[in-house]
């Protein structure tokens, strides 16, 4: 013990003395949570539009006016040819096309049925299947408001109705910077977790303070926790930091256990640390590591669920997704936080991460060999 309490007071001091690491675990924190939580989501507003009227009525000008009084369209342009509309939208000037065609009112009035066309910009998929959501729900409530204005009722008896109330548990008001706060504070804890604690070790590869230490009668299990234990801490730190600026700046709530998480969030640190003390092995530069870590951070992030369900993904990417320590931790933390989620809800997530987690340190600890002279 005497032993890894030094080597545990020498890891803390490299790390102040580390001008780049120091700003990396504080001002980290700050621009993530600041910066990415507004900037990284899927809510869209202020749609281009582009309307080609050739009807001219009363009735295209108030379906004209309920798009601009939405807070999803913009009405950018105006024309009476289709083809100068495609020729904007080919020029990234528009997103969507409104065409409404002669007659639509009489249509409308006399047969009870008009056509309209929507062109939609499809190079972004889940762009172009959200203003359709959108435009849909528009001329619903348009569709309605001329029903209830040109269509008379004959007196009926009143009849029994179902009233229906939607209400959105975890997130009322689907707010997206709630949701994916908790999964940037993941990236953070990734970062830190992963990125740091490799390069700290191939840090002393170049300076050459590792082969000092391999001289020594320093075991090797308390070389690997003198190593993992600081970062560890570090981790931890920064997440009560981010969950602190969360929910200070976003009002984000956290209505789950806050030992549950940080327990959860040590499982977490040690199988994506093993796994960097395993890759940073290889790398005799932090360059090489750096490398070799951004393409591993890639996968983990990405697969992870943070901006698209997982579930989502085909049936083979989610059997590899099992061994992914980052797609457990983004539905944990999750769940802990904005749910609510106890150790019966992620029970099972953290035996699995558990046993990533011990499989990622003893490959770190058997990879990693100690000569002394």
């Amino acid at each position: 013990m005497p032993t890894l309490y030094y080597l545990l007071q020498k890891e803390f001091i490299q790390i102040r003395r580390n001008k780049f690491m120091a700003r990396v675990i504080i001002l980290v924190p700050i621009v993530q949570m600041l910066i990415l939580v507004p900037a990284v989501t899927f809510d869209i507003k202020g749609i281009d539009l582009c309307v080609v009227d050739l009807d001219l009525s009363s009735t295209s000008r108030e379906l004209v006016n309920a798009l601009q009084g939405s807070q999803f369209f913009k009405v950018r342009r105006m024309t009476f040819s289709m083809q100068e509309a495609q020729n904007q939208m080919n020029r990234d000037e528009i997103d969507v096309i409104l065409h409404i065609p002669t007659s639509f009112e009489r249509n409308l009035m006399v047969n009870d049925a008009a056509s309209l066309q929507l062109l939609i910009n499809g190079i972004n998929g889940a762009l172009a299947q959200t203003t359709l959501v959108y435009f849909t729900g528009v001329i619903t409530e348009f569709n309605r408001r001329i029903v209830m204005e040109h269509i008379v009722l004959k007196p009926v008896s009143a009849s029994p109705q179902i009233v229906t109330r939607t209400r959105y548990w975890y997130n009322p008001e689907l707010n997206y910077r709630i949701y994916m706060a908790p999964g940037i504070l993941a990236i953070l804890v990734t970062s830190i977790g992963f990125l740091l604690s490799g390069m700290n070790l191939v840090r002393e590869k170049e300076i050459g303070t590792s082969e000092q230490i391999n001289v020594t009668p320093i075991k090797k299990h308390e070389f690997i926790l003198g190593k993992m234990i600081p970062f560890m801490v570090i981790g931890v730190v920064d997440l009560a930091f981010g969950l602190v600026l969360a929910r200070l700046v976003y009002a984000m709530p956290f209505v789950g256990n806050l030992l549950l998480l940080v327990g959860f969030t040590l499982i977490y640190l040690l199988a994506v640390m093993g796994l960097g003390l395993f890759l940073s092995s290889f790398a005799n530069t932090q360059q090489q590591y750096l490398f070799v870590c951004f393409f591993f951070m890639m996968i983990f992030i990405l697969m992870s669920g943070i901006f698209t369900p997982a579930e989502s993904m085909p049936a083979w990417a989610q059997q590899v997704n099992q061994l992914n320590p980052a797609a457990y931790f983004i539905r944990v933390v999750r769940m802990i936080v904005l749910k609510g989620s106890g150790i019966s809800d992620v029970g099972w997530d953290m035996a699995r991460l558990s046993l990533l987690a011990i499989s990622t340190t003893v490959f770190a600890s058997l990879k990693y060999k100690k000569t002394i002279s």
